[in-house]
């Protein structure tokens, strides 16, 4: 059996048609393709993989979104539009591959942080990216992590946060249970995306930036705090002069205002020169007052 999908207004109005009048006319047309200007993008996909990370939900998963609907795609001797995440990754990849070849001296931890606190929040007509789903919403880290990636400006990231293969091993620990004191070995990960799961009243997390820009640098935090959370960060402005360190370390905490069992909420810390550079990571919070329970009300 055939059938027409429509929205809920338009079914509605539909349904209302259809009360009003003894014998209804419906009128059905081909199925038309919206192209160039018309179509809003980019946007999280209803099929995109969403988090929060349920083996570790202190660290942000997704961690970038890409290209990943009706993508022009070889197939055999031909070539075919395909959509899925296997459509974005190819993206990232390639990215990735640029990025290592300009700066062959970039550790994956630098490639990474680069894509991601570069992406774009917003989509081609300045609005915040949106999600689909029933109804379509706006996009926040669980969607889509930093953002869209942007490749021209990861080029030139201005900061990274970076790690060696030594915290890898460590998180790697933590997962098998040989380790203690993961939990605050995992929110100090220098990743560059802050989650805290269970924030009871305040806690105090650090992160360290190195500079790849220029030699001479000063940068400014700009905050936006997650609803309910009050957030400080010190130092909140970072200079870099030449013969300096290339790197500054940071501490941010944040304080609950809700004595709840709360929802996610979100956020953003960036780092900004005022003029070329904008390092942006994401912030998700969730506020608890006890452990091993839900709200499911």
């Amino acid at each position: 059996m055939s059938c027409a999908l429509v929205d809920f207004e338009i079914a509605q109005r539909i349904a209302s048609y259809s009360k009003m009048t003894e014998s209804p006319v419906v009128k059905i047309s081909p199925a038309v393709s919206v192209v160039g200007n018309g179509v809003l993008s980019p946007y999280v996909a209803s099929f995109s993989s969403r988090g929060p990370s349920l083996a570790f939900p202190r660290i942000l998963k997704p961690d970038i979104a890409a290209p990943g609907v009706g993508i022009l795609a070889a197939e055999r001797d031909s070539y075919v539009f395909h959509s899925g995440t296997s459509m974005a990754c190819p993206h990232v990849s390639a990215v990735t591959a640029l990025l290592k070849s300009v700066h062959p001296d970039w550790s994956p931890a630098m490639i990474k942080s680069a894509i991601v606190t570069t992406a774009s929040v917003t989509d081609r007509f300045g609005m915040p990216i949106q999600a689909n789903g029933v109804p379509r919403k706006l996009a926040d880290p669980f969607d889509f992590g930093g953002g869209h990636m942007d490749p021209d400006r990861a080029v030139d990231p201005g900061l990274v946060y970076d790690q060696d293969a030594r915290e890898y091993n460590k998180f790697l620990n933590c997962t098998l249970g040989l380790q203690d004191g993961c939990k605050s070995y995992n929110l100090n990960l220098n990743l560059p995306s802050i989650t805290v799961p269970d924030l009871k009243d305040h806690v105090i997390l650090r992160r360290t930036v190195t500079n790849v820009g220029p030699a001479e640098a000063t940068y400014h935090l700009v905050v936006e705090a997650p609803a309910g959370i009050d957030v400080m960060v010190e130092p909140s402005v970072i200079s870099f002069t030449q013969g300096s360190s290339r790197s500054a370390t940071f501490t941010a905490m944040f304080t609950t205002r809700q004595r709840v069992q709360g929802g996610y909420t979100f956020g953003s810390l960036t780092w900004s020169d005022g003029s070329t550079h904008s390092v942006r990571i994401p912030v998700a919070i969730r506020t608890v007052i006890q452990d091993f329970i839900a709200d499911t009300a």
